[in-house]
This record gives structure tokens, C-alpha cells and sequence, in this order.
């Protein structure tokens, strides 16, 4: 009887061994998914983390842009009247050049926050960085070549903040 019950006690020992074990792998599949899962999660929570990052910055960009932009255009007419200051003929030299310091700062302190002039003579006319006042024929400049600039353009980075006035010719 010994035997009997030594050979079914083994056997209900391997069987729960086998059922322990089955149940061990159960366990470890699902926390291996469940692993995934999460890792799969980190993952996009730090992809969509990185776009919105990317995204903030580009829009603080454009913001300051922006906001520049419009305080810059307050000063243009300033200096346009200063350029229009120095191209006048006077007998004070000193007062002369004087308005060219001033402006001179001016332009620097443009420059400096990141400001540029258009180019405009000479150049081919391009209705994204000016606007043609009149068109006249010339035969020493090429097809829509710019001939004078009345007015200035200036950008900061990409973005237009006023357009030059222009002459084109042909």
C-alpha cells in the first residue's frame, strides 16, 4: 500500500510540478506583454513629446517674429526719413553727419535683431519681396530686371515685414 500511495503522491507531485510550471508561463507571457505594452506607450509619449517640443519652438519663433515685425515697421518711416535727411545737399557738415550716425544705429540695431534690407536693384523682380509701382522700357537692363527702388524692404528671417517699392523694366 506504501508503494501505491508513494507512487501516487509522485505522480500528483510532477502533475502539480507540471501545472505550477504551466501556469509560471502564463504568468511570464502576459507580463512579457504587458512589458511591451508600456514600452510601446514610452515610446509614442516621448515621440509625441519631442513634436510638441519641435512645434513650441516654432511657434515661440514665429510669435517673436511677429512681434518684432510690427515694432520694426513703427520705425520705418523714421528711417526712411533719415536716408531721405542724408541725401540732402547742406552747408553744416557736422549736422550731416550727424543724421548719418543716427542712422547708422539705427541700421545696426535692425541688423542686430535680425532685420535685413531687400535687395532690389539690379535684381529680378520677385512679387514676393516687392511691389511694382511702374514698369518702363530700357534696353540696357534685362527682363524684369529691377531699375529704382523708391522705398526700402525689409525682412527678419523669411518673413516680409514691408515690401520695396520698385520700378521694373521690360
Amino acid at each position: 500500500m506504501d508503494e501505491i500511495n508513494n507512487e501516487s503522491s509522485e505522480e500528483t507531485n510532477e502533475e502539480i510540478n507540471k501545472k505550477d510550471a504551466q501556469r509560471i508561463k502564463v504568468l511570464i507571457e502576459s507580463q512579457k506583454q504587458e512589458i511591451e505594452e508600456k514600452d510601446d506607450r514610452i515610446k509614442r509619449l516621448i515621440a509625441e513629446f519631442e513634436n510638441f517640443k519641435k512645434r513650441s519652438s516654432k511657434e515661440r519663433e514665429n510669435l517673436y517674429n511677429s512681434i518684432m515685425g510690427d515694432i520694426v515697421t513703427s520705425f520705418l518711416p523714421i528711417i526712411d526719413n533719415l536716408e531721405k535727411a542724408v541725401e540732402v545737399k547742406t552747408v553744416d557738415e557736422e549736422y550731416k553727419q550727424g543724421i548719418e550716425l543716427v542712422l547708422k544705429q539705427f541700421k545696426e540695431v535692425l541688423e542686430s535683431n535680425g532685420v535685413k534690407e531687400i535687395e532690389s536693384i539690379g535684381q529680378t523682380f520677385n512679387p514676393e519681396l516687392h511691389e511694382a509701382v511702374t514698369s518702363v522700357v530700357d534696353d540696357n537692363l534685362g527682363v524684369q530686371e529691377i531699375k529704382e527702388e523708391y522705398r526700402k524692404g525689409y525682412m527678419i528671417g523669411d518673413k516680409v515685414i514691408r515690401h520695396s517699392l520698385v520700378v521694373v523694366a521690360n
